[in-house]
């Protein structure tokens, strides 16, 4: 974006011959022209152009004198003279940066000096030309620097249809056509408190940031619930009812079967927002212990607590191929809210909004993977996740399939692992019984109880599918 006005205030100076400084409509300075040094004399950096470009700010009575001139008001050019008593040594230029009719900054150029050409009109109204699009970018940065997390959450919580539409469409015109159109990346990081997400202010390159809920609730299918896309969602009453009549019924039964994963750490943790100043006052204010690979008991209890949020972030991208931003968002994020053992996932690149229902549903799918598969996170790609591209779109909250509930108890734990890690190696048991550390006979062994327990037959391959896939979801 800063190179962008550069090129902008290097292209007035370049028309009107004189070197431009761009400042906002609080004379804070954005961009300046380079001088040629044969162009030096003693008015031409005089005390207020020095301070400006220095200090990278004005005085309030320099721009109480520059204001008086009425440039607040202005649509075009105004000639402002000489005032040495003020420390303007030479007369200015004063181009207003508009966009829609609000003046959002100024592009300054000094005035022609004795013996120099004026400016033509032809020049100057070129010149009004570039600080339009000047006026373009500074209202793109204004939206994207406002709290855009209502409209954000909106998008990704409405129903498919003209719901889902109009929210688009609110979010868009919220965001700016051209931020608007550009290339994004979705972010999903779970593990927040509801009302405790940052700014998308304090953190660089995020055109809006919001909670969203997770885990409990994601049954119903909705945009934003995490579930797979195109579901219907339940309405907020229905869904909080629904919920805590879930969560009471899994305190009640221990979960003792095993059921599918909600993705969510028990517990939940937080980061605190962000101070008026803009600096992070984030901090750790939750956490749950990472789960040991082959417990399949227990992934969608939280304890009796409320479920967290998930953080959803829309993360500016200069290219589809360079997914850098994003990953660099997502693990400063879950590094925040829940140390090592967080997770986070990021969609696939898209440009628009159109499709931002599915880029959350794919980004909340990735964080769910990588904490089923710790050789996918902390940080997982939608793109890398492989079959749990398939596994989380299926139904949350149902059971296991009944050929693999006994193997999932509790006493079985270690069969469970002893199976997937053997359907990982591809069925090899030299592999298998070196990644896991046990004799050949021992894994054989193991292998005839799994057998035993779920009635399959593991030279079938559709049998070693259905293993495969069910203790992969139970993960989930």
């Amino acid at each position: 974006m800063k190179d962008d006005y550069q090129e902008l205030v290097d292209e007035i100076s370049a028309l009107l011959a004189a070197p431009a400084t761009l400042e906002n409509r609080d004379f804070g300075l954005i961009a300046f022209g380079a001088h040629d040094s044969g162009d030096f004399d003693e008015t031409t950096l005089d005390p207020v152009r020095t301070r400006s470009i220095l200090t990278r700010k004005s005085t309030p009575a320099v721009r109480a004198w520059f204001e008086g001139f009425g440039i607040a008001r202005a649509t075009g050019p105004v000639r402002i003279p000489a005032a040495p008593e003020v420390g303007i040594f030479r007369g200015r230029i004063c181009l207003p940066v508009r966009h829609r009719g609000v003046v959002l900054g100024y592009v300054w150029l000094l005035d022609a000096g004795p013996g120099e050409p004026e400016p033509t009109r032809e020049r100057l109204a070129a010149a009004m030309g570039v600080a339009e699009r000047i006026g373009v970018l500074l209202a793109d940065a204004e939206r994207a620097g406002t709290d855009l997390s209502r409209e954000f959450r909106a998008v990704l919580t409405a129903e498919r249809g003209w719901q889902y539409d109009m929210a688009v469409a609110a979010f868009r015109s919220a965001l700016g056509g051209g931020e608007a159109e550009g290339l994004h990346a979705v972010v999903c990081v779970p593990g927040w408190r509801e009302d405790e997400a940052p700014s998308a202010r304090a953190l660089p390159g995020v055109a809006a940031v919001c909670t969203v809920p997770w885990g409990v609730g994601r049954a119903e299918g909705g945009a934003g619930t995490g579930a797979p896309a195109g579901g219907r969602a339940s309405s907020g009453d229905d869904r909080s009812a629904r919920s805590r009549a879930d969560a009471s019924a899994r305190r009640g039964a221990g979960r003792a079967e095993g059921g599918a994963s909600t993705g969510t750490p028990a517990g939940g943790s937080a980061l605190s927002g962000e101070d008026r100043s803009g600096r992070s006052a984030l901090r750790r204010t939750g956490g749950a212990p990472a789960l040991p690979h082959g417990d399949y008991v227990g992934y969608a209890d939280f304890g009796g607590e409320a479920a967290p949020h998930a953080l959803a972030v829309l993360v500016r991208l200069r290219s589809p191929d360079a997914l850098s931003p994003a990953l660099t968002m997502a693990n400063r994020l879950r590094t925040a809210v829940g140390g090592d053992t967080a997770t986070a996932g990021v969609a696939a690149p898209r440009r628009g909004l159109a499709e931002l229902n599915t880029a959350w549903a794919e980004a909340a799918a990735a964080a769910r993977a990588a904490k089923a598969r710790a050789g996918l996170g902390p940080v997982a790609e939608w793109s890398a996740i492989g079959p749990y591209r398939m596994l989380t779109a299926l139904p949350p909250g149902q059971a296991p399939d009944p050929a693999v509930r006994q193997l999932l108890a509790p006493v079985h734990a270690e069969l469970a692992r002893t199976a997937e890690v053997f359907l990982d190696c591809a069925g090899q048991a030299g592999r298998t019984a070196a990644a896991l550390g046990i004799h050949r006979q021992t894994l054989y062994y193991r292998l005839s109880r799994v057998a035993q327990l779920t009635g399959l037959d593991l030279a079938e391959g559709e049998d070693r599918l259905l293993l495969h896939m069910a203790l992969k979801a139970a993960r989930l």
